[in-house]
């Protein structure tokens, strides 16, 4: 029975924590981090860090390799974007096109010096780091920011669900309907996604998990996801940057998890030249790797813009360490060839909760950078002894 619970408590360490963090913050500022307008500013202040770390997730299992352009480039693409929509004056679809069609460019021309020409990724990237920014802000010219952004622009990313059923109104507050009938939707999914799953490996002859560890995991997901929903309900309605978030690691975990591709990600940061011997071209896979990274960093820059309603110099900053971070404190392995989207997803989750509480508490943002690298070199300091641990035994 211990040997079972010191289990759970091991493979959970992280959610424990995020649940513990969330305690502690709604207990230090008295209840406000649990109002429904800070569920609402969790999700639209990080968005752009579950998307940019969901690209930095596929980079990292190739072996650990990271892209220190992407905060840079979210700058670039953004001003490239705005000059497009607002100086040119073309429609948002027009400006979403050229930001994509630049991604893919530069996705392409940094896949191809790491997978191609060996450049190492974080020389690559290091490259793009100071040059990216650095060619944003003179395409400025001078400017501070170009603003405002088309509202229909502003409204696809940024924007909150209308009420399709007419939720009543009590106490004074409107309720969004939508966002508890969604919440229905995707805990219905859930469950039956679970029991399916568990049939599958049942019928196969796979080891699965108890039908008591499904109801109980069941249970926790619907809670977590009706509690996002009645939040929205009473804060207006379901961010569309939600709605971006969630269908972007719902595709990459079927990715990671299903296919053949996600698992060489895997494969290669396990052994690459394993890999290469056994027929895989372990090149592509960089070049993907690194292509769907730069197009993932211009999501994240459509999500960046929307909020600020503008394109600026500074957009993007340190971007890449909060994606680093979110993928090592949800334990993807800083060596390559482990992790997950769920893992990630807590760790971006975690991170969030740090900056929104302390944010609340008022602390400043010199010692908010101070805590985050302190929980960053504990994710890690925690992977190397639990690897040890294993190892030994």
């Amino acid at each position: 029975m211990k040997d079972k619970i010191l289990k759970i408590v091991k493979e959970n360490t992280m959610l424990i924590v995020l649940v513990l963090v969330v305690l502690f913050f709604n207990a230090t500022t008295h209840g406000t981090m649990l109002m429904p307008s800070q569920f609402n500013a969790l999700i639209t202040q990080n968005a752009y860090v579950y998307v940019l770390a969901t690209g930095m997730l596929m980079c990292m299992l190739t072996g650990g390799n990271i892209d220190l352009s992407c905060g840079s480039f979210v700058c670039l693409v953004g001003v490239i974007g705005a000059k497009v929509m607002v100086n040119m004056g073309a429609p948002t679809i027009v400006g979403i096109l050229v930001m994509l069609l630049v991604g893919v460019i530069y996705g392409c021309v940094l896949g191809y010096v790491i997978a191609y020409i060996n450049i190492p990724p974080w020389i690559a990237t290091l490259a793009g780091f100071l040059a990216l920014r650095g060619w944003g802000v003179a395409l400025l010219n001078g400017n501070s920011n170009i603003s405002p952004l088309p509202a229909d622009f502003c409204g696809l990313f940024s924007g909150k669900m209308n009420d399709l059923f007419g939720g009543p109104r009590i106490g004074g507050v409107q309720y969004n309907m939508t966002s508890i009938v969604i919440g229905l939707i995707a805990s219905v999914l859930v469950v039956f996604l679970l029991f399916r799953e568990r049939a599958t490996k049942i019928k196969k002859g796979y080891v699965a998990d108890s039908f008591v560890k499904v109801v109980v995991k069941s249970v926790l997901i619907c809670f977590v996801i009706m509690l996002f929903g009645y939040k929205f309900a009473l804060a207006g309605g379901v961010p569309y940057s939600l709605i971006w978030v969630a269908v972007i690691v719902i595709i990459y975990s079927f990715i990671t998890s299903k296919t053949d591709i996600g698992r060489y990600f895997y494969t290669i940061g396990g052994n690459k030249e394993a890999t290469r011997l056994s027929g895989i071209d372990t090149k592509r896979i960089m070049f993907i790797a690194y292509l769907n990274m730069a197009v993932l960093t211009v999501v994240s820059a459509f999500l960046t813009m929307a909020r600020f309603q503008a394109a600026n110099s500074t957009a993007g900053t340190n971007y890449e360490m909060d994606a680093i971070s979110a993928c090592v404190v949800g334990g993807v392995s800083a060596y390559g060839g482990s992790g997950s989207v769920f893992g990630m997803i807590i760790g971006a989750t975690l991170i969030g909760v740090i900056n929104l509480g302390m944010s609340l508490m008022g602390i400043d943002a010199n010692w908010q950078k101070v805590v985050k690298g302190v929980v960053l070199l504990g994710a890690v300091v925690f992977e190397i002894l639990n690897n040890k641990k294993t190892a030994t035994k």
